[in-house]
């Protein structure tokens, strides 16, 4: 049995975080979730297109969800900001008849046929956690993480504002807590794991977004972390290849892997380094999982 949706990967994951692209196809399979790509789709506006343009934004998103709808499936992402931007316009289609009339006018002049608000938008890490029975996710483990100390950077685009997702988000967030247990890990608790990564000040102050995701890895390794995971493409970029510079701006050694949720569940269900992407991490994972005797 499987469950389908529309797959909706974002910008990142398709270029410069493609590992997590590979692990959440892989995983996937899996696990009996099929994943359909979605040929026409583009860039989600992301938060910059919110703020500049809110009704070409609203435009793009209503485009993107046509397609989903169109396909008779509800849609999936991987990227934290992907699924805050799609889900807030997609609530103000869902209570807002008017406004999405509006943008449905927009976008058939296009050629795009009008949304009619029918679907949902997931996280696949909801969809993991939340829509597949836990003893499913647990009987594909073949290498336990034996409680490896793993913490969970929740970042801030799936939590808030928690009024507008339908799974659990805010204060209430526990999917990747319940995942590292799943996989036979030890979620860390730290002061940090639901702050932003930095991202989207990434280049109007760099020294801030790099302060950032310092004391975030610090707070996590000092917290007793060995490794570090997150569900967002553009936090796996801040808090893994901004690491280097992060320690600059600190002046401390951080030194902490960090991966995607999807590459910790493809080592614990096994499955090929390749199909992980480890090697494509900027701070090695392998000695951490070799003391835990998972590689």
């Amino acid at each position: 049995m499987s469950i389908q949706f529309a797959y909706y990967p974002g910008c990142a994951a398709q270029q410069v975080q493609k590992e997590a692209d590979a692990a959440a196809r892989a995983v996937a399979r899996e696990l009996g979730i099929v994943l359909h790509d979605m040929p026409r789709s583009t860039c989600c506006g992301a938060v910059s297109l919110r703020e500049t343009k809110p009704a070409f934004s609203l435009a793009v998103a209503a485009r993107i969800l046509s397609e989903a709808e169109e396909s008779g499936r509800h849609l999936v992402t991987i990227c934290n900001t992907c699924l805050q931007t799609l889900t807030q316009a997609n609530h103000r289609f869902k209570n807002e008849p008017e406004l999405l009339e509006k943008i449905n006018q927009v976008i058939v002049q296009a050629g795009v046929r009008p949304y009619k608000a029918t679907i949902n938008v997931y996280h696949l890490l909801w969809v993991i956690t939340d829509q597949l029975d836990p003893k499913t996710v647990k009987a594909k483990v073949v290498k336990p993480l034996n409680g490896l100390k793993v913490a969970p950077f929740y970042g801030c685009h799936n939590l808030r504002p928690a009024e507008i997702f339908d799974s659990k988000a805010g204060e209430e967030a526990d999917h990747l807590d319940r995942l590292i247990l799943l996989l036979g890990g030890r979620p860390v608790a730290y002061d940090g794991h639901d702050k932003c990564c930095g991202f989207h000040v990434m280049l109007s102050d760099k020294v801030e977004m790099r302060s950032m995701v310092a004391k975030n890895c610090l707070n996590a390794k000092d917290a007793g972390a060995e490794l570090m995971i997150t569900p967002c493409t553009l936090c796996d970029m801040s808090m893994g290849s901004f690491q280097k510079p992060a320690e600059q701006v600190a002046g401390k050694v951080i030194e902490l892997p960090e991966m995607n949720f999807a590459q910790l569940i493809a080592v614990a269900f096994g499955l090929d380094e390749s199909a992980a992407g480890l090697d494509r991490l900027h701070v090695s994972p392998h000695a951490v999982l070799a003391k835990q005797g998972i590689r």
